[in-house]
């Protein structure tokens, strides 16, 4: 393989030109031949006992050798990339300029990682949030883990209300026809939550176990099956059964029940503890994004669409799988929320363009600053991943290289440097700092009109 020529032929777009020739293509086109000889029947052979020779007079000598360049691309190309010093970050568009007995010559356009032009990313200064917990928090916290430690019973003794868990049969129609995806069956639905179309929940309440009724309802214009948009529709409701949920009392005995502590003021102080911990660590979550909004903010990138595109795939797909984890597949989670593929996607481009443009301006400042994992960072950060997902470290290698690793490290350490280099603010310091900053700011001159010069003829 030889890389005859790499150039950029747009903004993020690599045009390479590579030659594979000699030996490696004369063996690739005698594997390819063994490979499909038994395939072939020559009038006069038995199949597959042709000999080459016959073969390649029959159909020509270029017959295997296209199976010959699928073999040998992908690691022409691969090495094309390194010599050339590139990153792709989408699949190459591949032409194939000239292939002969001698060998062939393709031509890669493919679209590469961009390098950011960095602003100020050290010194920076950010509001950083005062960290309390207060004693209304921590009721709210209570109230949280008695919801959760609720006994839930069946109500036979009265009709539906609010906050009930109604088990219903349902079918909906509109102008009298039924539609796809609009029935159900022993459906558990908490009314009041919201999770079905405004007004359905409310017309369930005063209805008793064993009714059947009609809900009359009207589809949001914006509703994302576009067929039932804006319709009137009538659903057929059938109240097969009620719970209610029944709250603890807070006291020793139910801190007793829920956690390692006798006394509740034990279990409260605990809790107080851990709310502030937690209270801490988001107070330095978003200071550090306040600080990478300024890093992205202060560089000049220009970020391909396939990139945005593919951190967009897998957002989508680590929230379905969150999804089925819940029982719930993406496909019925977009038909409750009333939304369609497309318009979910794009829910997700905001947080994808943010998380792409942080990633390169952090590999940026590692690059910039020269910083790298170690050897014994790596093999850290392997054991914490093979411990997180449960998994042999071997095993794991195979999944994830060590130059990926590296990266992920070496990007850690840029982000530390940002952090460590900046200044957290008060909300008061900050104000007092942008006044500052208002009154040194200089004020527009004032320009006096020139005065209109008289006609020679004035006189």
């Amino acid at each position: 393989m030889s890389l005859v020529s790499s150039k950029q032929v747009e903004t993020n777009r690599c045009e390479l030109t590579v030659e594979v020739k000699g030996e490696a293509f004369s063996k690739a086109v005698d594997a390819a031949f063994a490979k499909n000889m038994k395939k072939i029947t020559i009038p006069g052979f038995r199949k597959g006992k042709a000999p080459r020779a016959m073969v390649e007079k029959m159909y020509g000598k270029g017959m295997f050798y296209e199976d010959a360049m699928n073999a040998l691309y992908p690691e022409a190309y691969s090495a094309a990339v390194d010599e050339a010093g590139i990153k792709p970050v989408d699949s190459a568009d591949v032409e194939v300029l000239e292939v002969n007995d001698e060998g062939f010559t393709f031509k890669a356009t493919v679209t590469t990682k961009p390098v950011p032009e960095l602003g100020e990313y050290k010194g920076l200064s950010a509001v950083k949030a005062a960290v309390e917990v207060t004693d209304e928090q921590i009721e709210h916290q209570f109230a949280h883990l008695r919801d959760q430690y609720a006994r839930v019973i069946e109500v036979t003794d009265r009709a539906a209300k609010l906050g009930d868990i109604a088990d219903i049969n349902f079918e909906g129609f509109v102008d009298g026809v039924a539609f796809e995806g609009g029935k159900g069956e022993n459906y558990p639905l908490t009314l009041g939550s919201g999770s079905f179309i405004p007004g359905f929940e409310d017309q369930i309440v005063g209805h008793s176990v064993g009714e059947e009724f009609d809900v009359n309802v009207t589809f949001p214009e914006e509703y994302g099956e576009k067929s039932l948009a804006g319709k009137a529709a009538v659903f057929k409701v059938k109240l097969n059964g009620l719970k209610e949920r029944q709250l603890p009392e807070v006291d020793d005995e139910f801190a007793k029940d829920v956690s390692e502590f006798d006394t509740l003021d034990a279990f409260k102080q605990d809790m107080k503890a851990k709310m502030l911990a937690s209270a801490e660590e988001k107070a330095n979550s978003d200071f550090e994004n306040k600080l990478l909004e300024q890093v992205v903010a202060n560089m000049k990138v220009e970020v391909p669409d396939c990139m945005i595109e593919s951190r967009i795939r897998e957002l989508m797909q680590d929230f379905g799988m969150r999804m089925s984890q819940q029982g719930l597949s993406l496909k019925d989670f977009l038909q409750y929320s009333g939304q369609n593929e497309e318009q979910f996607k794009e829910t997700f481009r905001p947080q994808a363009e943010s998380q792409v443009k942080t990633r390169l301006a952090m590999e940026a400042i590692a690059a910039a600053e020269q910083l790298a994992a170690t050897d014994e960072e790596v093999e850290e950060e392997y054991k914490k991943l093979a411990e997180q997902y449960h998994m042999e470290i071997e095993k794991l290698r195979g999944l994830i290289t060590a130059a990926e690793i590296s990266e992920d490290v070496a990007c850690r350490k840029a982000l530390d440097l940002v952090r460590e280099s900046a200044t957290a603010l008060s909300e008061e310091a900050s104000e007092e700092k942008k006044e500052e900053a208002a009154e040194e700011a200089p004020k527009p001159k004032r320009t006096r009109k020139p005065k209109a010069e008289k006609p020679a003829d004035a006189e």
